[in-house]
Formats: C-alpha cells, sequence, structure tokens
C-alpha cells in the first residue's frame, strides 16, 4: 500500500434530531426540506422555567426559545447488549452511550459484522465535548468506583474500542465545532502512516444539561425565533441541537477487497486556528480562507470541481458572513457555480457532532445525485456582496451532474475556540465508474 491507495468511507451511520436514526432517514428529512426542530425535552431536569424567563429577569441576558434539535433515543440504551452493568451504565453519560451505537451501526453499515473485530489493530477516533453529566464525582453516592471512566468525555473513543475489542489507536477529540473533521482527519492519517489497519472516526454530542442556553443566552448568539436560519437575511442566532455520526475509514485497496460500500474519497482534510488579534469566539475570515486554499491545494484538484460546499452556518451575524466570505474567495472566484448550505437549517447547531452529520450530508448528496435545499435561504445575508462570486445559496433540490463519474465537495467547521477544519471527497457514481 502506498500513497497512490487512497484513503475511503466505507461505512455510515448517524443518529439526528426528529427520530432520525438512519443514513436513508437523515437523506428523506434533508431533500424534502423538513425542520426537526422540537421543545426541550421534559425528562432530563432542566429548569426550563428559568431559562424561558432569562431575558425576563436578568439584564443583559437575550431570550432563549423554547426549541432545539434533540435526540429522541438520548435517554434509551441496552447496557446488557454492550457488557456494562447497571450501575455503571448509569454513571456512563449518554454520549458514550450513543457513541456505542452509532460506531456498531457504522461497521453494519460497512458489511462488516461488530462481533467479528475483537483484537483487530483498528483505531477509533470520536468528537466529543464536555456536557456536565451525572453526579458529583467528590461526595460519597452509588457511583463512587465507575464515575471516572463514565464521566463526560474522557472515555467516549475508549468505550467503543473496549466494547468492540479494538486494539489501535484510541482517542477523544475536543476541537469545539470543528471536533468531527479534526477527527476525521486524525483517523485518515493514522490509517495512511500505518498505525492501524482501518478506523472509526465521528463524534457525538447530547446535551445532558442546558448549559450552552445559558452560555449563549448571556452572550446574545441565540435565535429569537426558534429556528437556525443559516446564512440568512432574517438569521438572529444559533440554535443548539444533538446528533451523532461514525464513519469506517480504511485504504481503498482493502475496501474493494473486502467489498465493502464505497461512499467517498477522503482528497484532503486540514485543520488550523485563528491566532491572536481578536477575541477566542470571534471567527475569522483569512484564517478560513488560508485553511480551503490549504485543503484544496493538498486535494490536488482544481477547485471549480467542487459544487457543493457544506458549510457551518450557524446563523450567528458574527460568524455566517466571516464564513461567506471565505468561501467567495476560494470556491466562489473558481469559475464554477458551487451550491453552499447547512443542515443546521434542519437539525440545530449539534456542535461536535456537526461536521459528522455535514459530511453525511455531503456524501448521501453525491449517493444521490442531489443537492439538498437549505432552509430559509430565500433571503440571503445582505452582509455580504453576492454578486462577487459565483457562489449562491441552495433555496431548493438541485440535480447534481458528475464530472468523470465523480462528484466533489466540501465540508467547513470552525470551533468556538478558534480551531477551523475543512475537508473535500470525492464520491463515485457507480453505474458509470464501477472501478472506484
Amino acid at each position: 500500500m502506498t500513497d497512490t491507495d487512497p484513503i475511503v468511507i466505507a461505512g455510515m451511520s448517524v443518529e439526528a434530531p426528529g427520530g432520525v436514526e438512519t443514513p436513508d432517514e437523515l437523506w428523506t428529512a434533508l431533500i424534502a426540506g423538513k425542520e426537526m426542530i422540537e421543545p426541550f425535552p421534559r425528562d432530563r431536569g432542566w429548569p426550563i422555567g428559568e431559562l424561558l424567563a432569562l431575558s425576563q429577569h436578568q439584564a443583559g441576558w437575550s431570550k432563549v426559545c423554547d426549541a432545539g434539535g434533540f435526540l429522541h433515543g438520548a435517554t434509551e440504551f441496552d447496557p446488557a447488549f454492550f457488557g456494562i452493568g447497571q450501575r455503571e451504565a448509569l454513571a456512563t453519560d449518554p454520549q458514550q452511550r450513543v457513541a456505542l451505537r452509532t460506531a456498531w451501526r457504522a461497521l453494519e453499515n460497512a458489511g462488516v459484522n461488530p462481533g467479528t473485530v475483537a483484537g483487530e489493530d483498528v483505531g477509533c477516533f470520536i468528537g466529543a465535548s464536555p456536557m456536565e453529566y451525572g453526579p458529583r464525582a467528590d461526595e460519597v453516592n452509588d457511583f463512587n468506583g465507575v464515575r471516572t471512566v463514565g464521566y463526560g468525555t474522557l472515555s467516549v473513543a475508549g468505550r467503543v474500542s473496549h466494547s468492540l475489542g479494538l486494539t489501535g489507536p484510541s482517542m477523544t477529540i475536543d476541537s469545539a465545532c470543528a471536533s468531527s473533521l479534526t477527527a476525521l482527519q486524525t483517523a485518515a492519517n493514522s490509517v495512511r502512516a500505518g498505525e492501524c489497519d482501518w478506523a472509526i472516526a465521528g463524534a457525538v454530542c447530547v446535551m445532558s444539561s442546558a448549559m450552552g442556553f445559558f452560555e449563549f443566552s448571556k452572550a446574545n448568539a441565540l435565535t429569537t425565533d426558534g429556528h437556525c436560519r443559516s446564512y440568512s437575511e432574517d438569521a438572529t442566532g444559533t440554535l443548539w441541537g444533538e446528533g451523532a455520526g461514525m464513519v469506517l475509514v480504511e485504504r481503498e485497496s482493502r475496501a474493494k477487497t473486502l467489498g465493502h460500500r464505497v461512499f467517498g474519497r477522503i482528497l484532503a482534510v486540514r485543520n488550523n486556528h485563528n491566532g491572536k488579534g481578536r477575541p477566542i469566539l470571534a471567527p475569522r475570515t483569512d484564517a478560513q480562507e488560508r485553511l480551503i486554499r490549504r485543503t484544496i491545494e493538498a486535494s490536488g484538484i482544481d477547485p471549480a470541481l467542487v459544487a457543493m460546499v457544506e458549510g457551518h452556518g450557524t446563523a450567528t451575524r458574527a460568524g455566517d458572513p466571516v464564513e461567506i466570505v471565505a468561501l467567495q474567495n476560494t470556491y466562489g472566484a473558481a469559475g464554477s457555480d458551487p451550491l453552499l448550505g447547512s443542515l443546521k437549517s434542519n437539525f440545530g447547531h449539534a456542535q461536535a457532532a456537526a461536521g459528522i452529520l455535514g459530511l453525511a450530508k455531503l456524501l448521501l448528496a453525491g449517493q444521490h445525485g442531489q443537492i439538498p435545499p437549505t432552509l430559509f435561504a430565500d433571503r440571503p445575508t445582505t452582509r455580504v456582496d453576492w454578486e462577487s462570486s459565483s457562489l449562491r445559496l441552495a433555496e431548493a433540490p438541485r440535480s447534481w451532474e458528475p464530472t468523470d463519474g465523480l462528484r466533489y465537495g466540501a465540508v467547513s467547521s470552525f470551533g468556538a475556540a478558534g480551531s477551523n477544519a475543512h475537508a473535500i471527497i470525492a464520491m463515485p457514481v457507480r453505474e458509470e465508474n464501477d472501478d472506484f
């Protein structure tokens, strides 16, 4: 195996708000332009009354809407199936539980029996961020002794590796909202370097507490109408959501030999940081543009081939214009007509898992030969000059024609602490290119 043996994605699983539990269900919602936003869950002990009254009783706090994108199965788990005792299961962060079942389903989706991989040199790279779950660790309670591993993001990847018996590199990655694509990059690099034969990569986000709503209310960065209006003139702020997704990453030769279903070829994944000069939460066009250009260079393709860009699109007044200008100066100036969108408009902002859900959307669009619409795209933000480039919002479903049997797309993610990540993927059209 050499560098001429590309790294591919050969399996996929997702969980998304509104009861979406399979890639097919995700595609059905996306292509139909459905908005899967619901009221706050009432079974997590959240101080909902206090949340909804923040703007009324606290000076400087913005309105919090009773809305978000929530996983229906976040509280469901079969510990015995994964060999976990009841006491340990209760002390285990739901993000670990959701990661276990999405990893299992990704293997099945690729045609791999999860029960047969124990002892194999397989890597596991999962993005996740702390979500304040469970009893305190500094007091005597029924969960002492099992809290160390069950707490937060400490063991998300380790839990999956342990359950499946994987012996390759295993790490949980937290670069905030850039975690998914950073996990994908780390997995691809690990496979390419021969550190493991293949790898599981992905991310998970389950909000055990309402921390994110409190934080962004104080920062005046939450939506005021309960919709995540990505790239829209009517956008007032982001809307939090949840989600999870996993993919299998391996050499193309291995996927072909084993008959795995290939969704796409990873042409390049890169990340960088904004650096100093502005507040840590503030995005920077120059950093994002620099990253995109480096990713395009590493991919070895003409950027004009990229027809779909799944952007970050948080619907914040600061973030969206910065991102659009960076994309305009790269893909929009390349001489093609790339379509920009964000599934946050459908499902809310899944934070650490946002990138993996965006990647799943791109892979499914490539598979079906259609670019799904982005909701609320009928009134693009006027904070940028759209006429300066050919970049446009995906207002309606659009047929996606291949080039030489391939469809090329990109995914962007930007983290709250200044990390940026970008990926370029080539997807096969099987009837035209059976050798991919």
